[in-house]
């Protein structure tokens, strides 16, 4: 049903430790003391640290490790939804599932495997999943999906952040009912609640942290779109598991296809890749190295 990979700049192979609740976790790392964390349940890569140890993704301070349920952080994939639109869960099944190592996963392309240690994750269909998305690409009808990779991004303060590379573009509103508005500023800056889906966006994006002078960048191929989201103070107090004051130290910014969506017909294949990449905030889109990839 899905099939997700994430890579890490290293020649040393991967190793599995166990959560808590004894599920399997995959730990990638490379010799300068960066490195990853993934859940094989949700396939959710919900630790990122770059080789000072500085966590790179955010987690909500509610989150409890001991319940194996889906919490809010990290990096998870939501197929075959983004959002709440129908009898599926809000965003889909896949971040809830378990997911396993792939023994014989696809070839990688000669320059993606030079020097990289990876793990290919698998997801596979369920009974329960199939009683309210009765889809596959082995039968003999196409189908539609919305998909996106919700990135929780660990910043110094919301207040401090800007966005470049979504200018002028049109965005669905989520807190207007999803009408569509045009982006007017030089950059997206964070003042209030966000909650918007910006269209037909370009490869690359840049999230600036001026106080830690830190410049994520998202480079991204088959996801025509960008998910902003930041709940601000009073929703932060009214979700269970987010903390009050939670919503200054995070921004989601996921790589999506929502709008139109995908439509897979018979035996087709699909990608969506993501590239994210933590680098000084003198931003030169020609000199960037990713740290993180997830497909």
């Amino acid at each position: 049903m899905g099939h997700s990979a994430a890579h890490w700049d290293n020649r040393a192979p991967f190793h599995l430790t166990k959560d808590v609740n004894g599920i399997e976790q995959v730990v990638l790392w490379n010799p300068r003391g960066a490195s990853a964390r993934i859940s094989l349940q949700g396939g959710r890569v919900f630790s990122w640290r770059n080789h000072r140890g500085e966590e790179l993704l955010f987690n909500s301070s509610k989150t409890n490790f001991k319940v194996p349920k889906t919490v809010r952080g990290g990096i998870s994939a939501c197929f075959p939804q983004f959002g709440n639109c129908d009898a599926l869960e809000k965003h889909g099944f896949a971040r809830k599932r378990m997911w396993k190592i792939d023994e014989n996963p696809p070839p990688m392309r000669v320059n993606d495997s030079r020097g990289k240690s990876y793990v290919d994750l698998l997801l596979e269909p369920a009974e329960e999943d199939l009683k309210y998305w009765p889809h596959r690409n082995l039968n003999g009808k196409p189908f539609n999906f919305s998909f996106a990779y919700h990135t929780y991004l660990s910043v110094s303060d919301i207040s401090e952040v800007r966005i470049e590379g979504l200018e002028t573009l049109d965005y669905l509103d989520n807190l207007c009912q999803r009408e569509r508005f045009t982006e007017q500023g030089d950059a997206i800056t964070f003042e209030s609640e966000v909650d918007r889906v910006y269209l037909s966006s370009a490869p690359c994006v840049a999230v600036l942290d001026h106080e830690k002078k830190r410049t994520y960048v998202l480079r991204k191929e088959g996801l025509p779109d960008v998910a902003l989201w930041n709940p601000w103070d009073k929703k932060s107090k009214a979700m269970a598991d987010f903390g009050d004051s939670d919503y200054r130290q995070m921004l989601c910014v996921d790589g999506a296809a929502i709008e139109t969506g995908v439509t897979l017909k018979p035996g087709e294949e699909w990608t969506g890749q993501v590239e994210l990449a933590a680098i000084p905030s003198s931003f030169c889109t020609d000199n960037i190295h990713p740290r993180l990839r997830i497909f």
